[in-house]
């Protein structure tokens, strides 16, 4: 990308308010343009697919319908896609590995400084990759510590004990028998050193491994 060229935004978020925010820190910036808002992740996987975009800001929670994860895999999915960067309120790894998994270049949290939400902008669209602090350190620890590290599943299971569901229930919900939900309760109390649901919940909690 040359310098003259601007680099050309898809804002990607359902609150107006927010792409309003982002549209006016952004826009300030020299060589970054705001060509095209999207209020849905569908809307956002289409135009993304129309082209004459560079980077794409996803939002991870979308009110109904698809989620910007998922949104983030069809986009980067396709030839010549524009770079994806998460800009969000979480920074559990609930929600920054299936993400980072799908193929986004960024993860940003919302309460970023502009200056930083701009450079993110640049670092995406020459191809590299910029993590929130928050975020890097997690990654980091994981890393360090693997043992500890809850697997997606053992994650989505978790969740669904946090909300309250019986094994019973997360069984019929994750499309798992009951003693496959047992097992891996079983090794999500190993990992985390405890041994009941309620300090299963509390721990992964504190370590920031599932959102409350």
């Amino acid at each position: 990308m040359t310098h003259d060229t601007p680099i050309r935004l898809l804002l990607a978020d359902d609150h107006p308010v927010v792409r309003a925010g982002l549209r006016a820190v952004l826009e300030t910036e020299p060589g970054i343009v705001v060509v095209a808002e999207a209020a849905t992740a569908e809307d956002a996987v289409t135009r993304a697919a129309e082209g004459g975009i560079d980077v794409v800001l996803m939002d991870l929670q979308f009110g109904k319908g698809m989620g910007g994860a998922e949104a983030t895999v069809r986009i980067t999915a396709r030839p010549q896609a524009p770079r994806v960067l998460i800009v969000t309120t979480y920074a559990s790894d609930a929600d920054t590995l299936p993400a980072i998994e799908a193929g986004a270049t960024g993860y940003l949290l919302k309460d970023a400084p502009p200056e930083e939400l701009a450079a993110a902008v640049r670092t995406a669209a020459a191809g590299h990759t910029t993590l929130a602090p928050t975020v890097a350190e997690r990654l980091m620890n994981r890393l360090r510590t693997p043992g500890s590290a809850l697997t997606r599943r053992e994650t989505e299971v978790l969740t669904l004990v946090a909300d309250g569901l019986s094994n019973q229930a997360i069984g019929h919900r994750l499309h798992l028998t009951k003693g496959t939900v047992k097992s891996h309760l079983a090794r999500i109390y190993t990992k985390l050193g405890v041994d009941s649901r309620t300090s299963a919940v509390a721990t992964a909690t504190d370590l920031g491994l599932i959102r409350r």
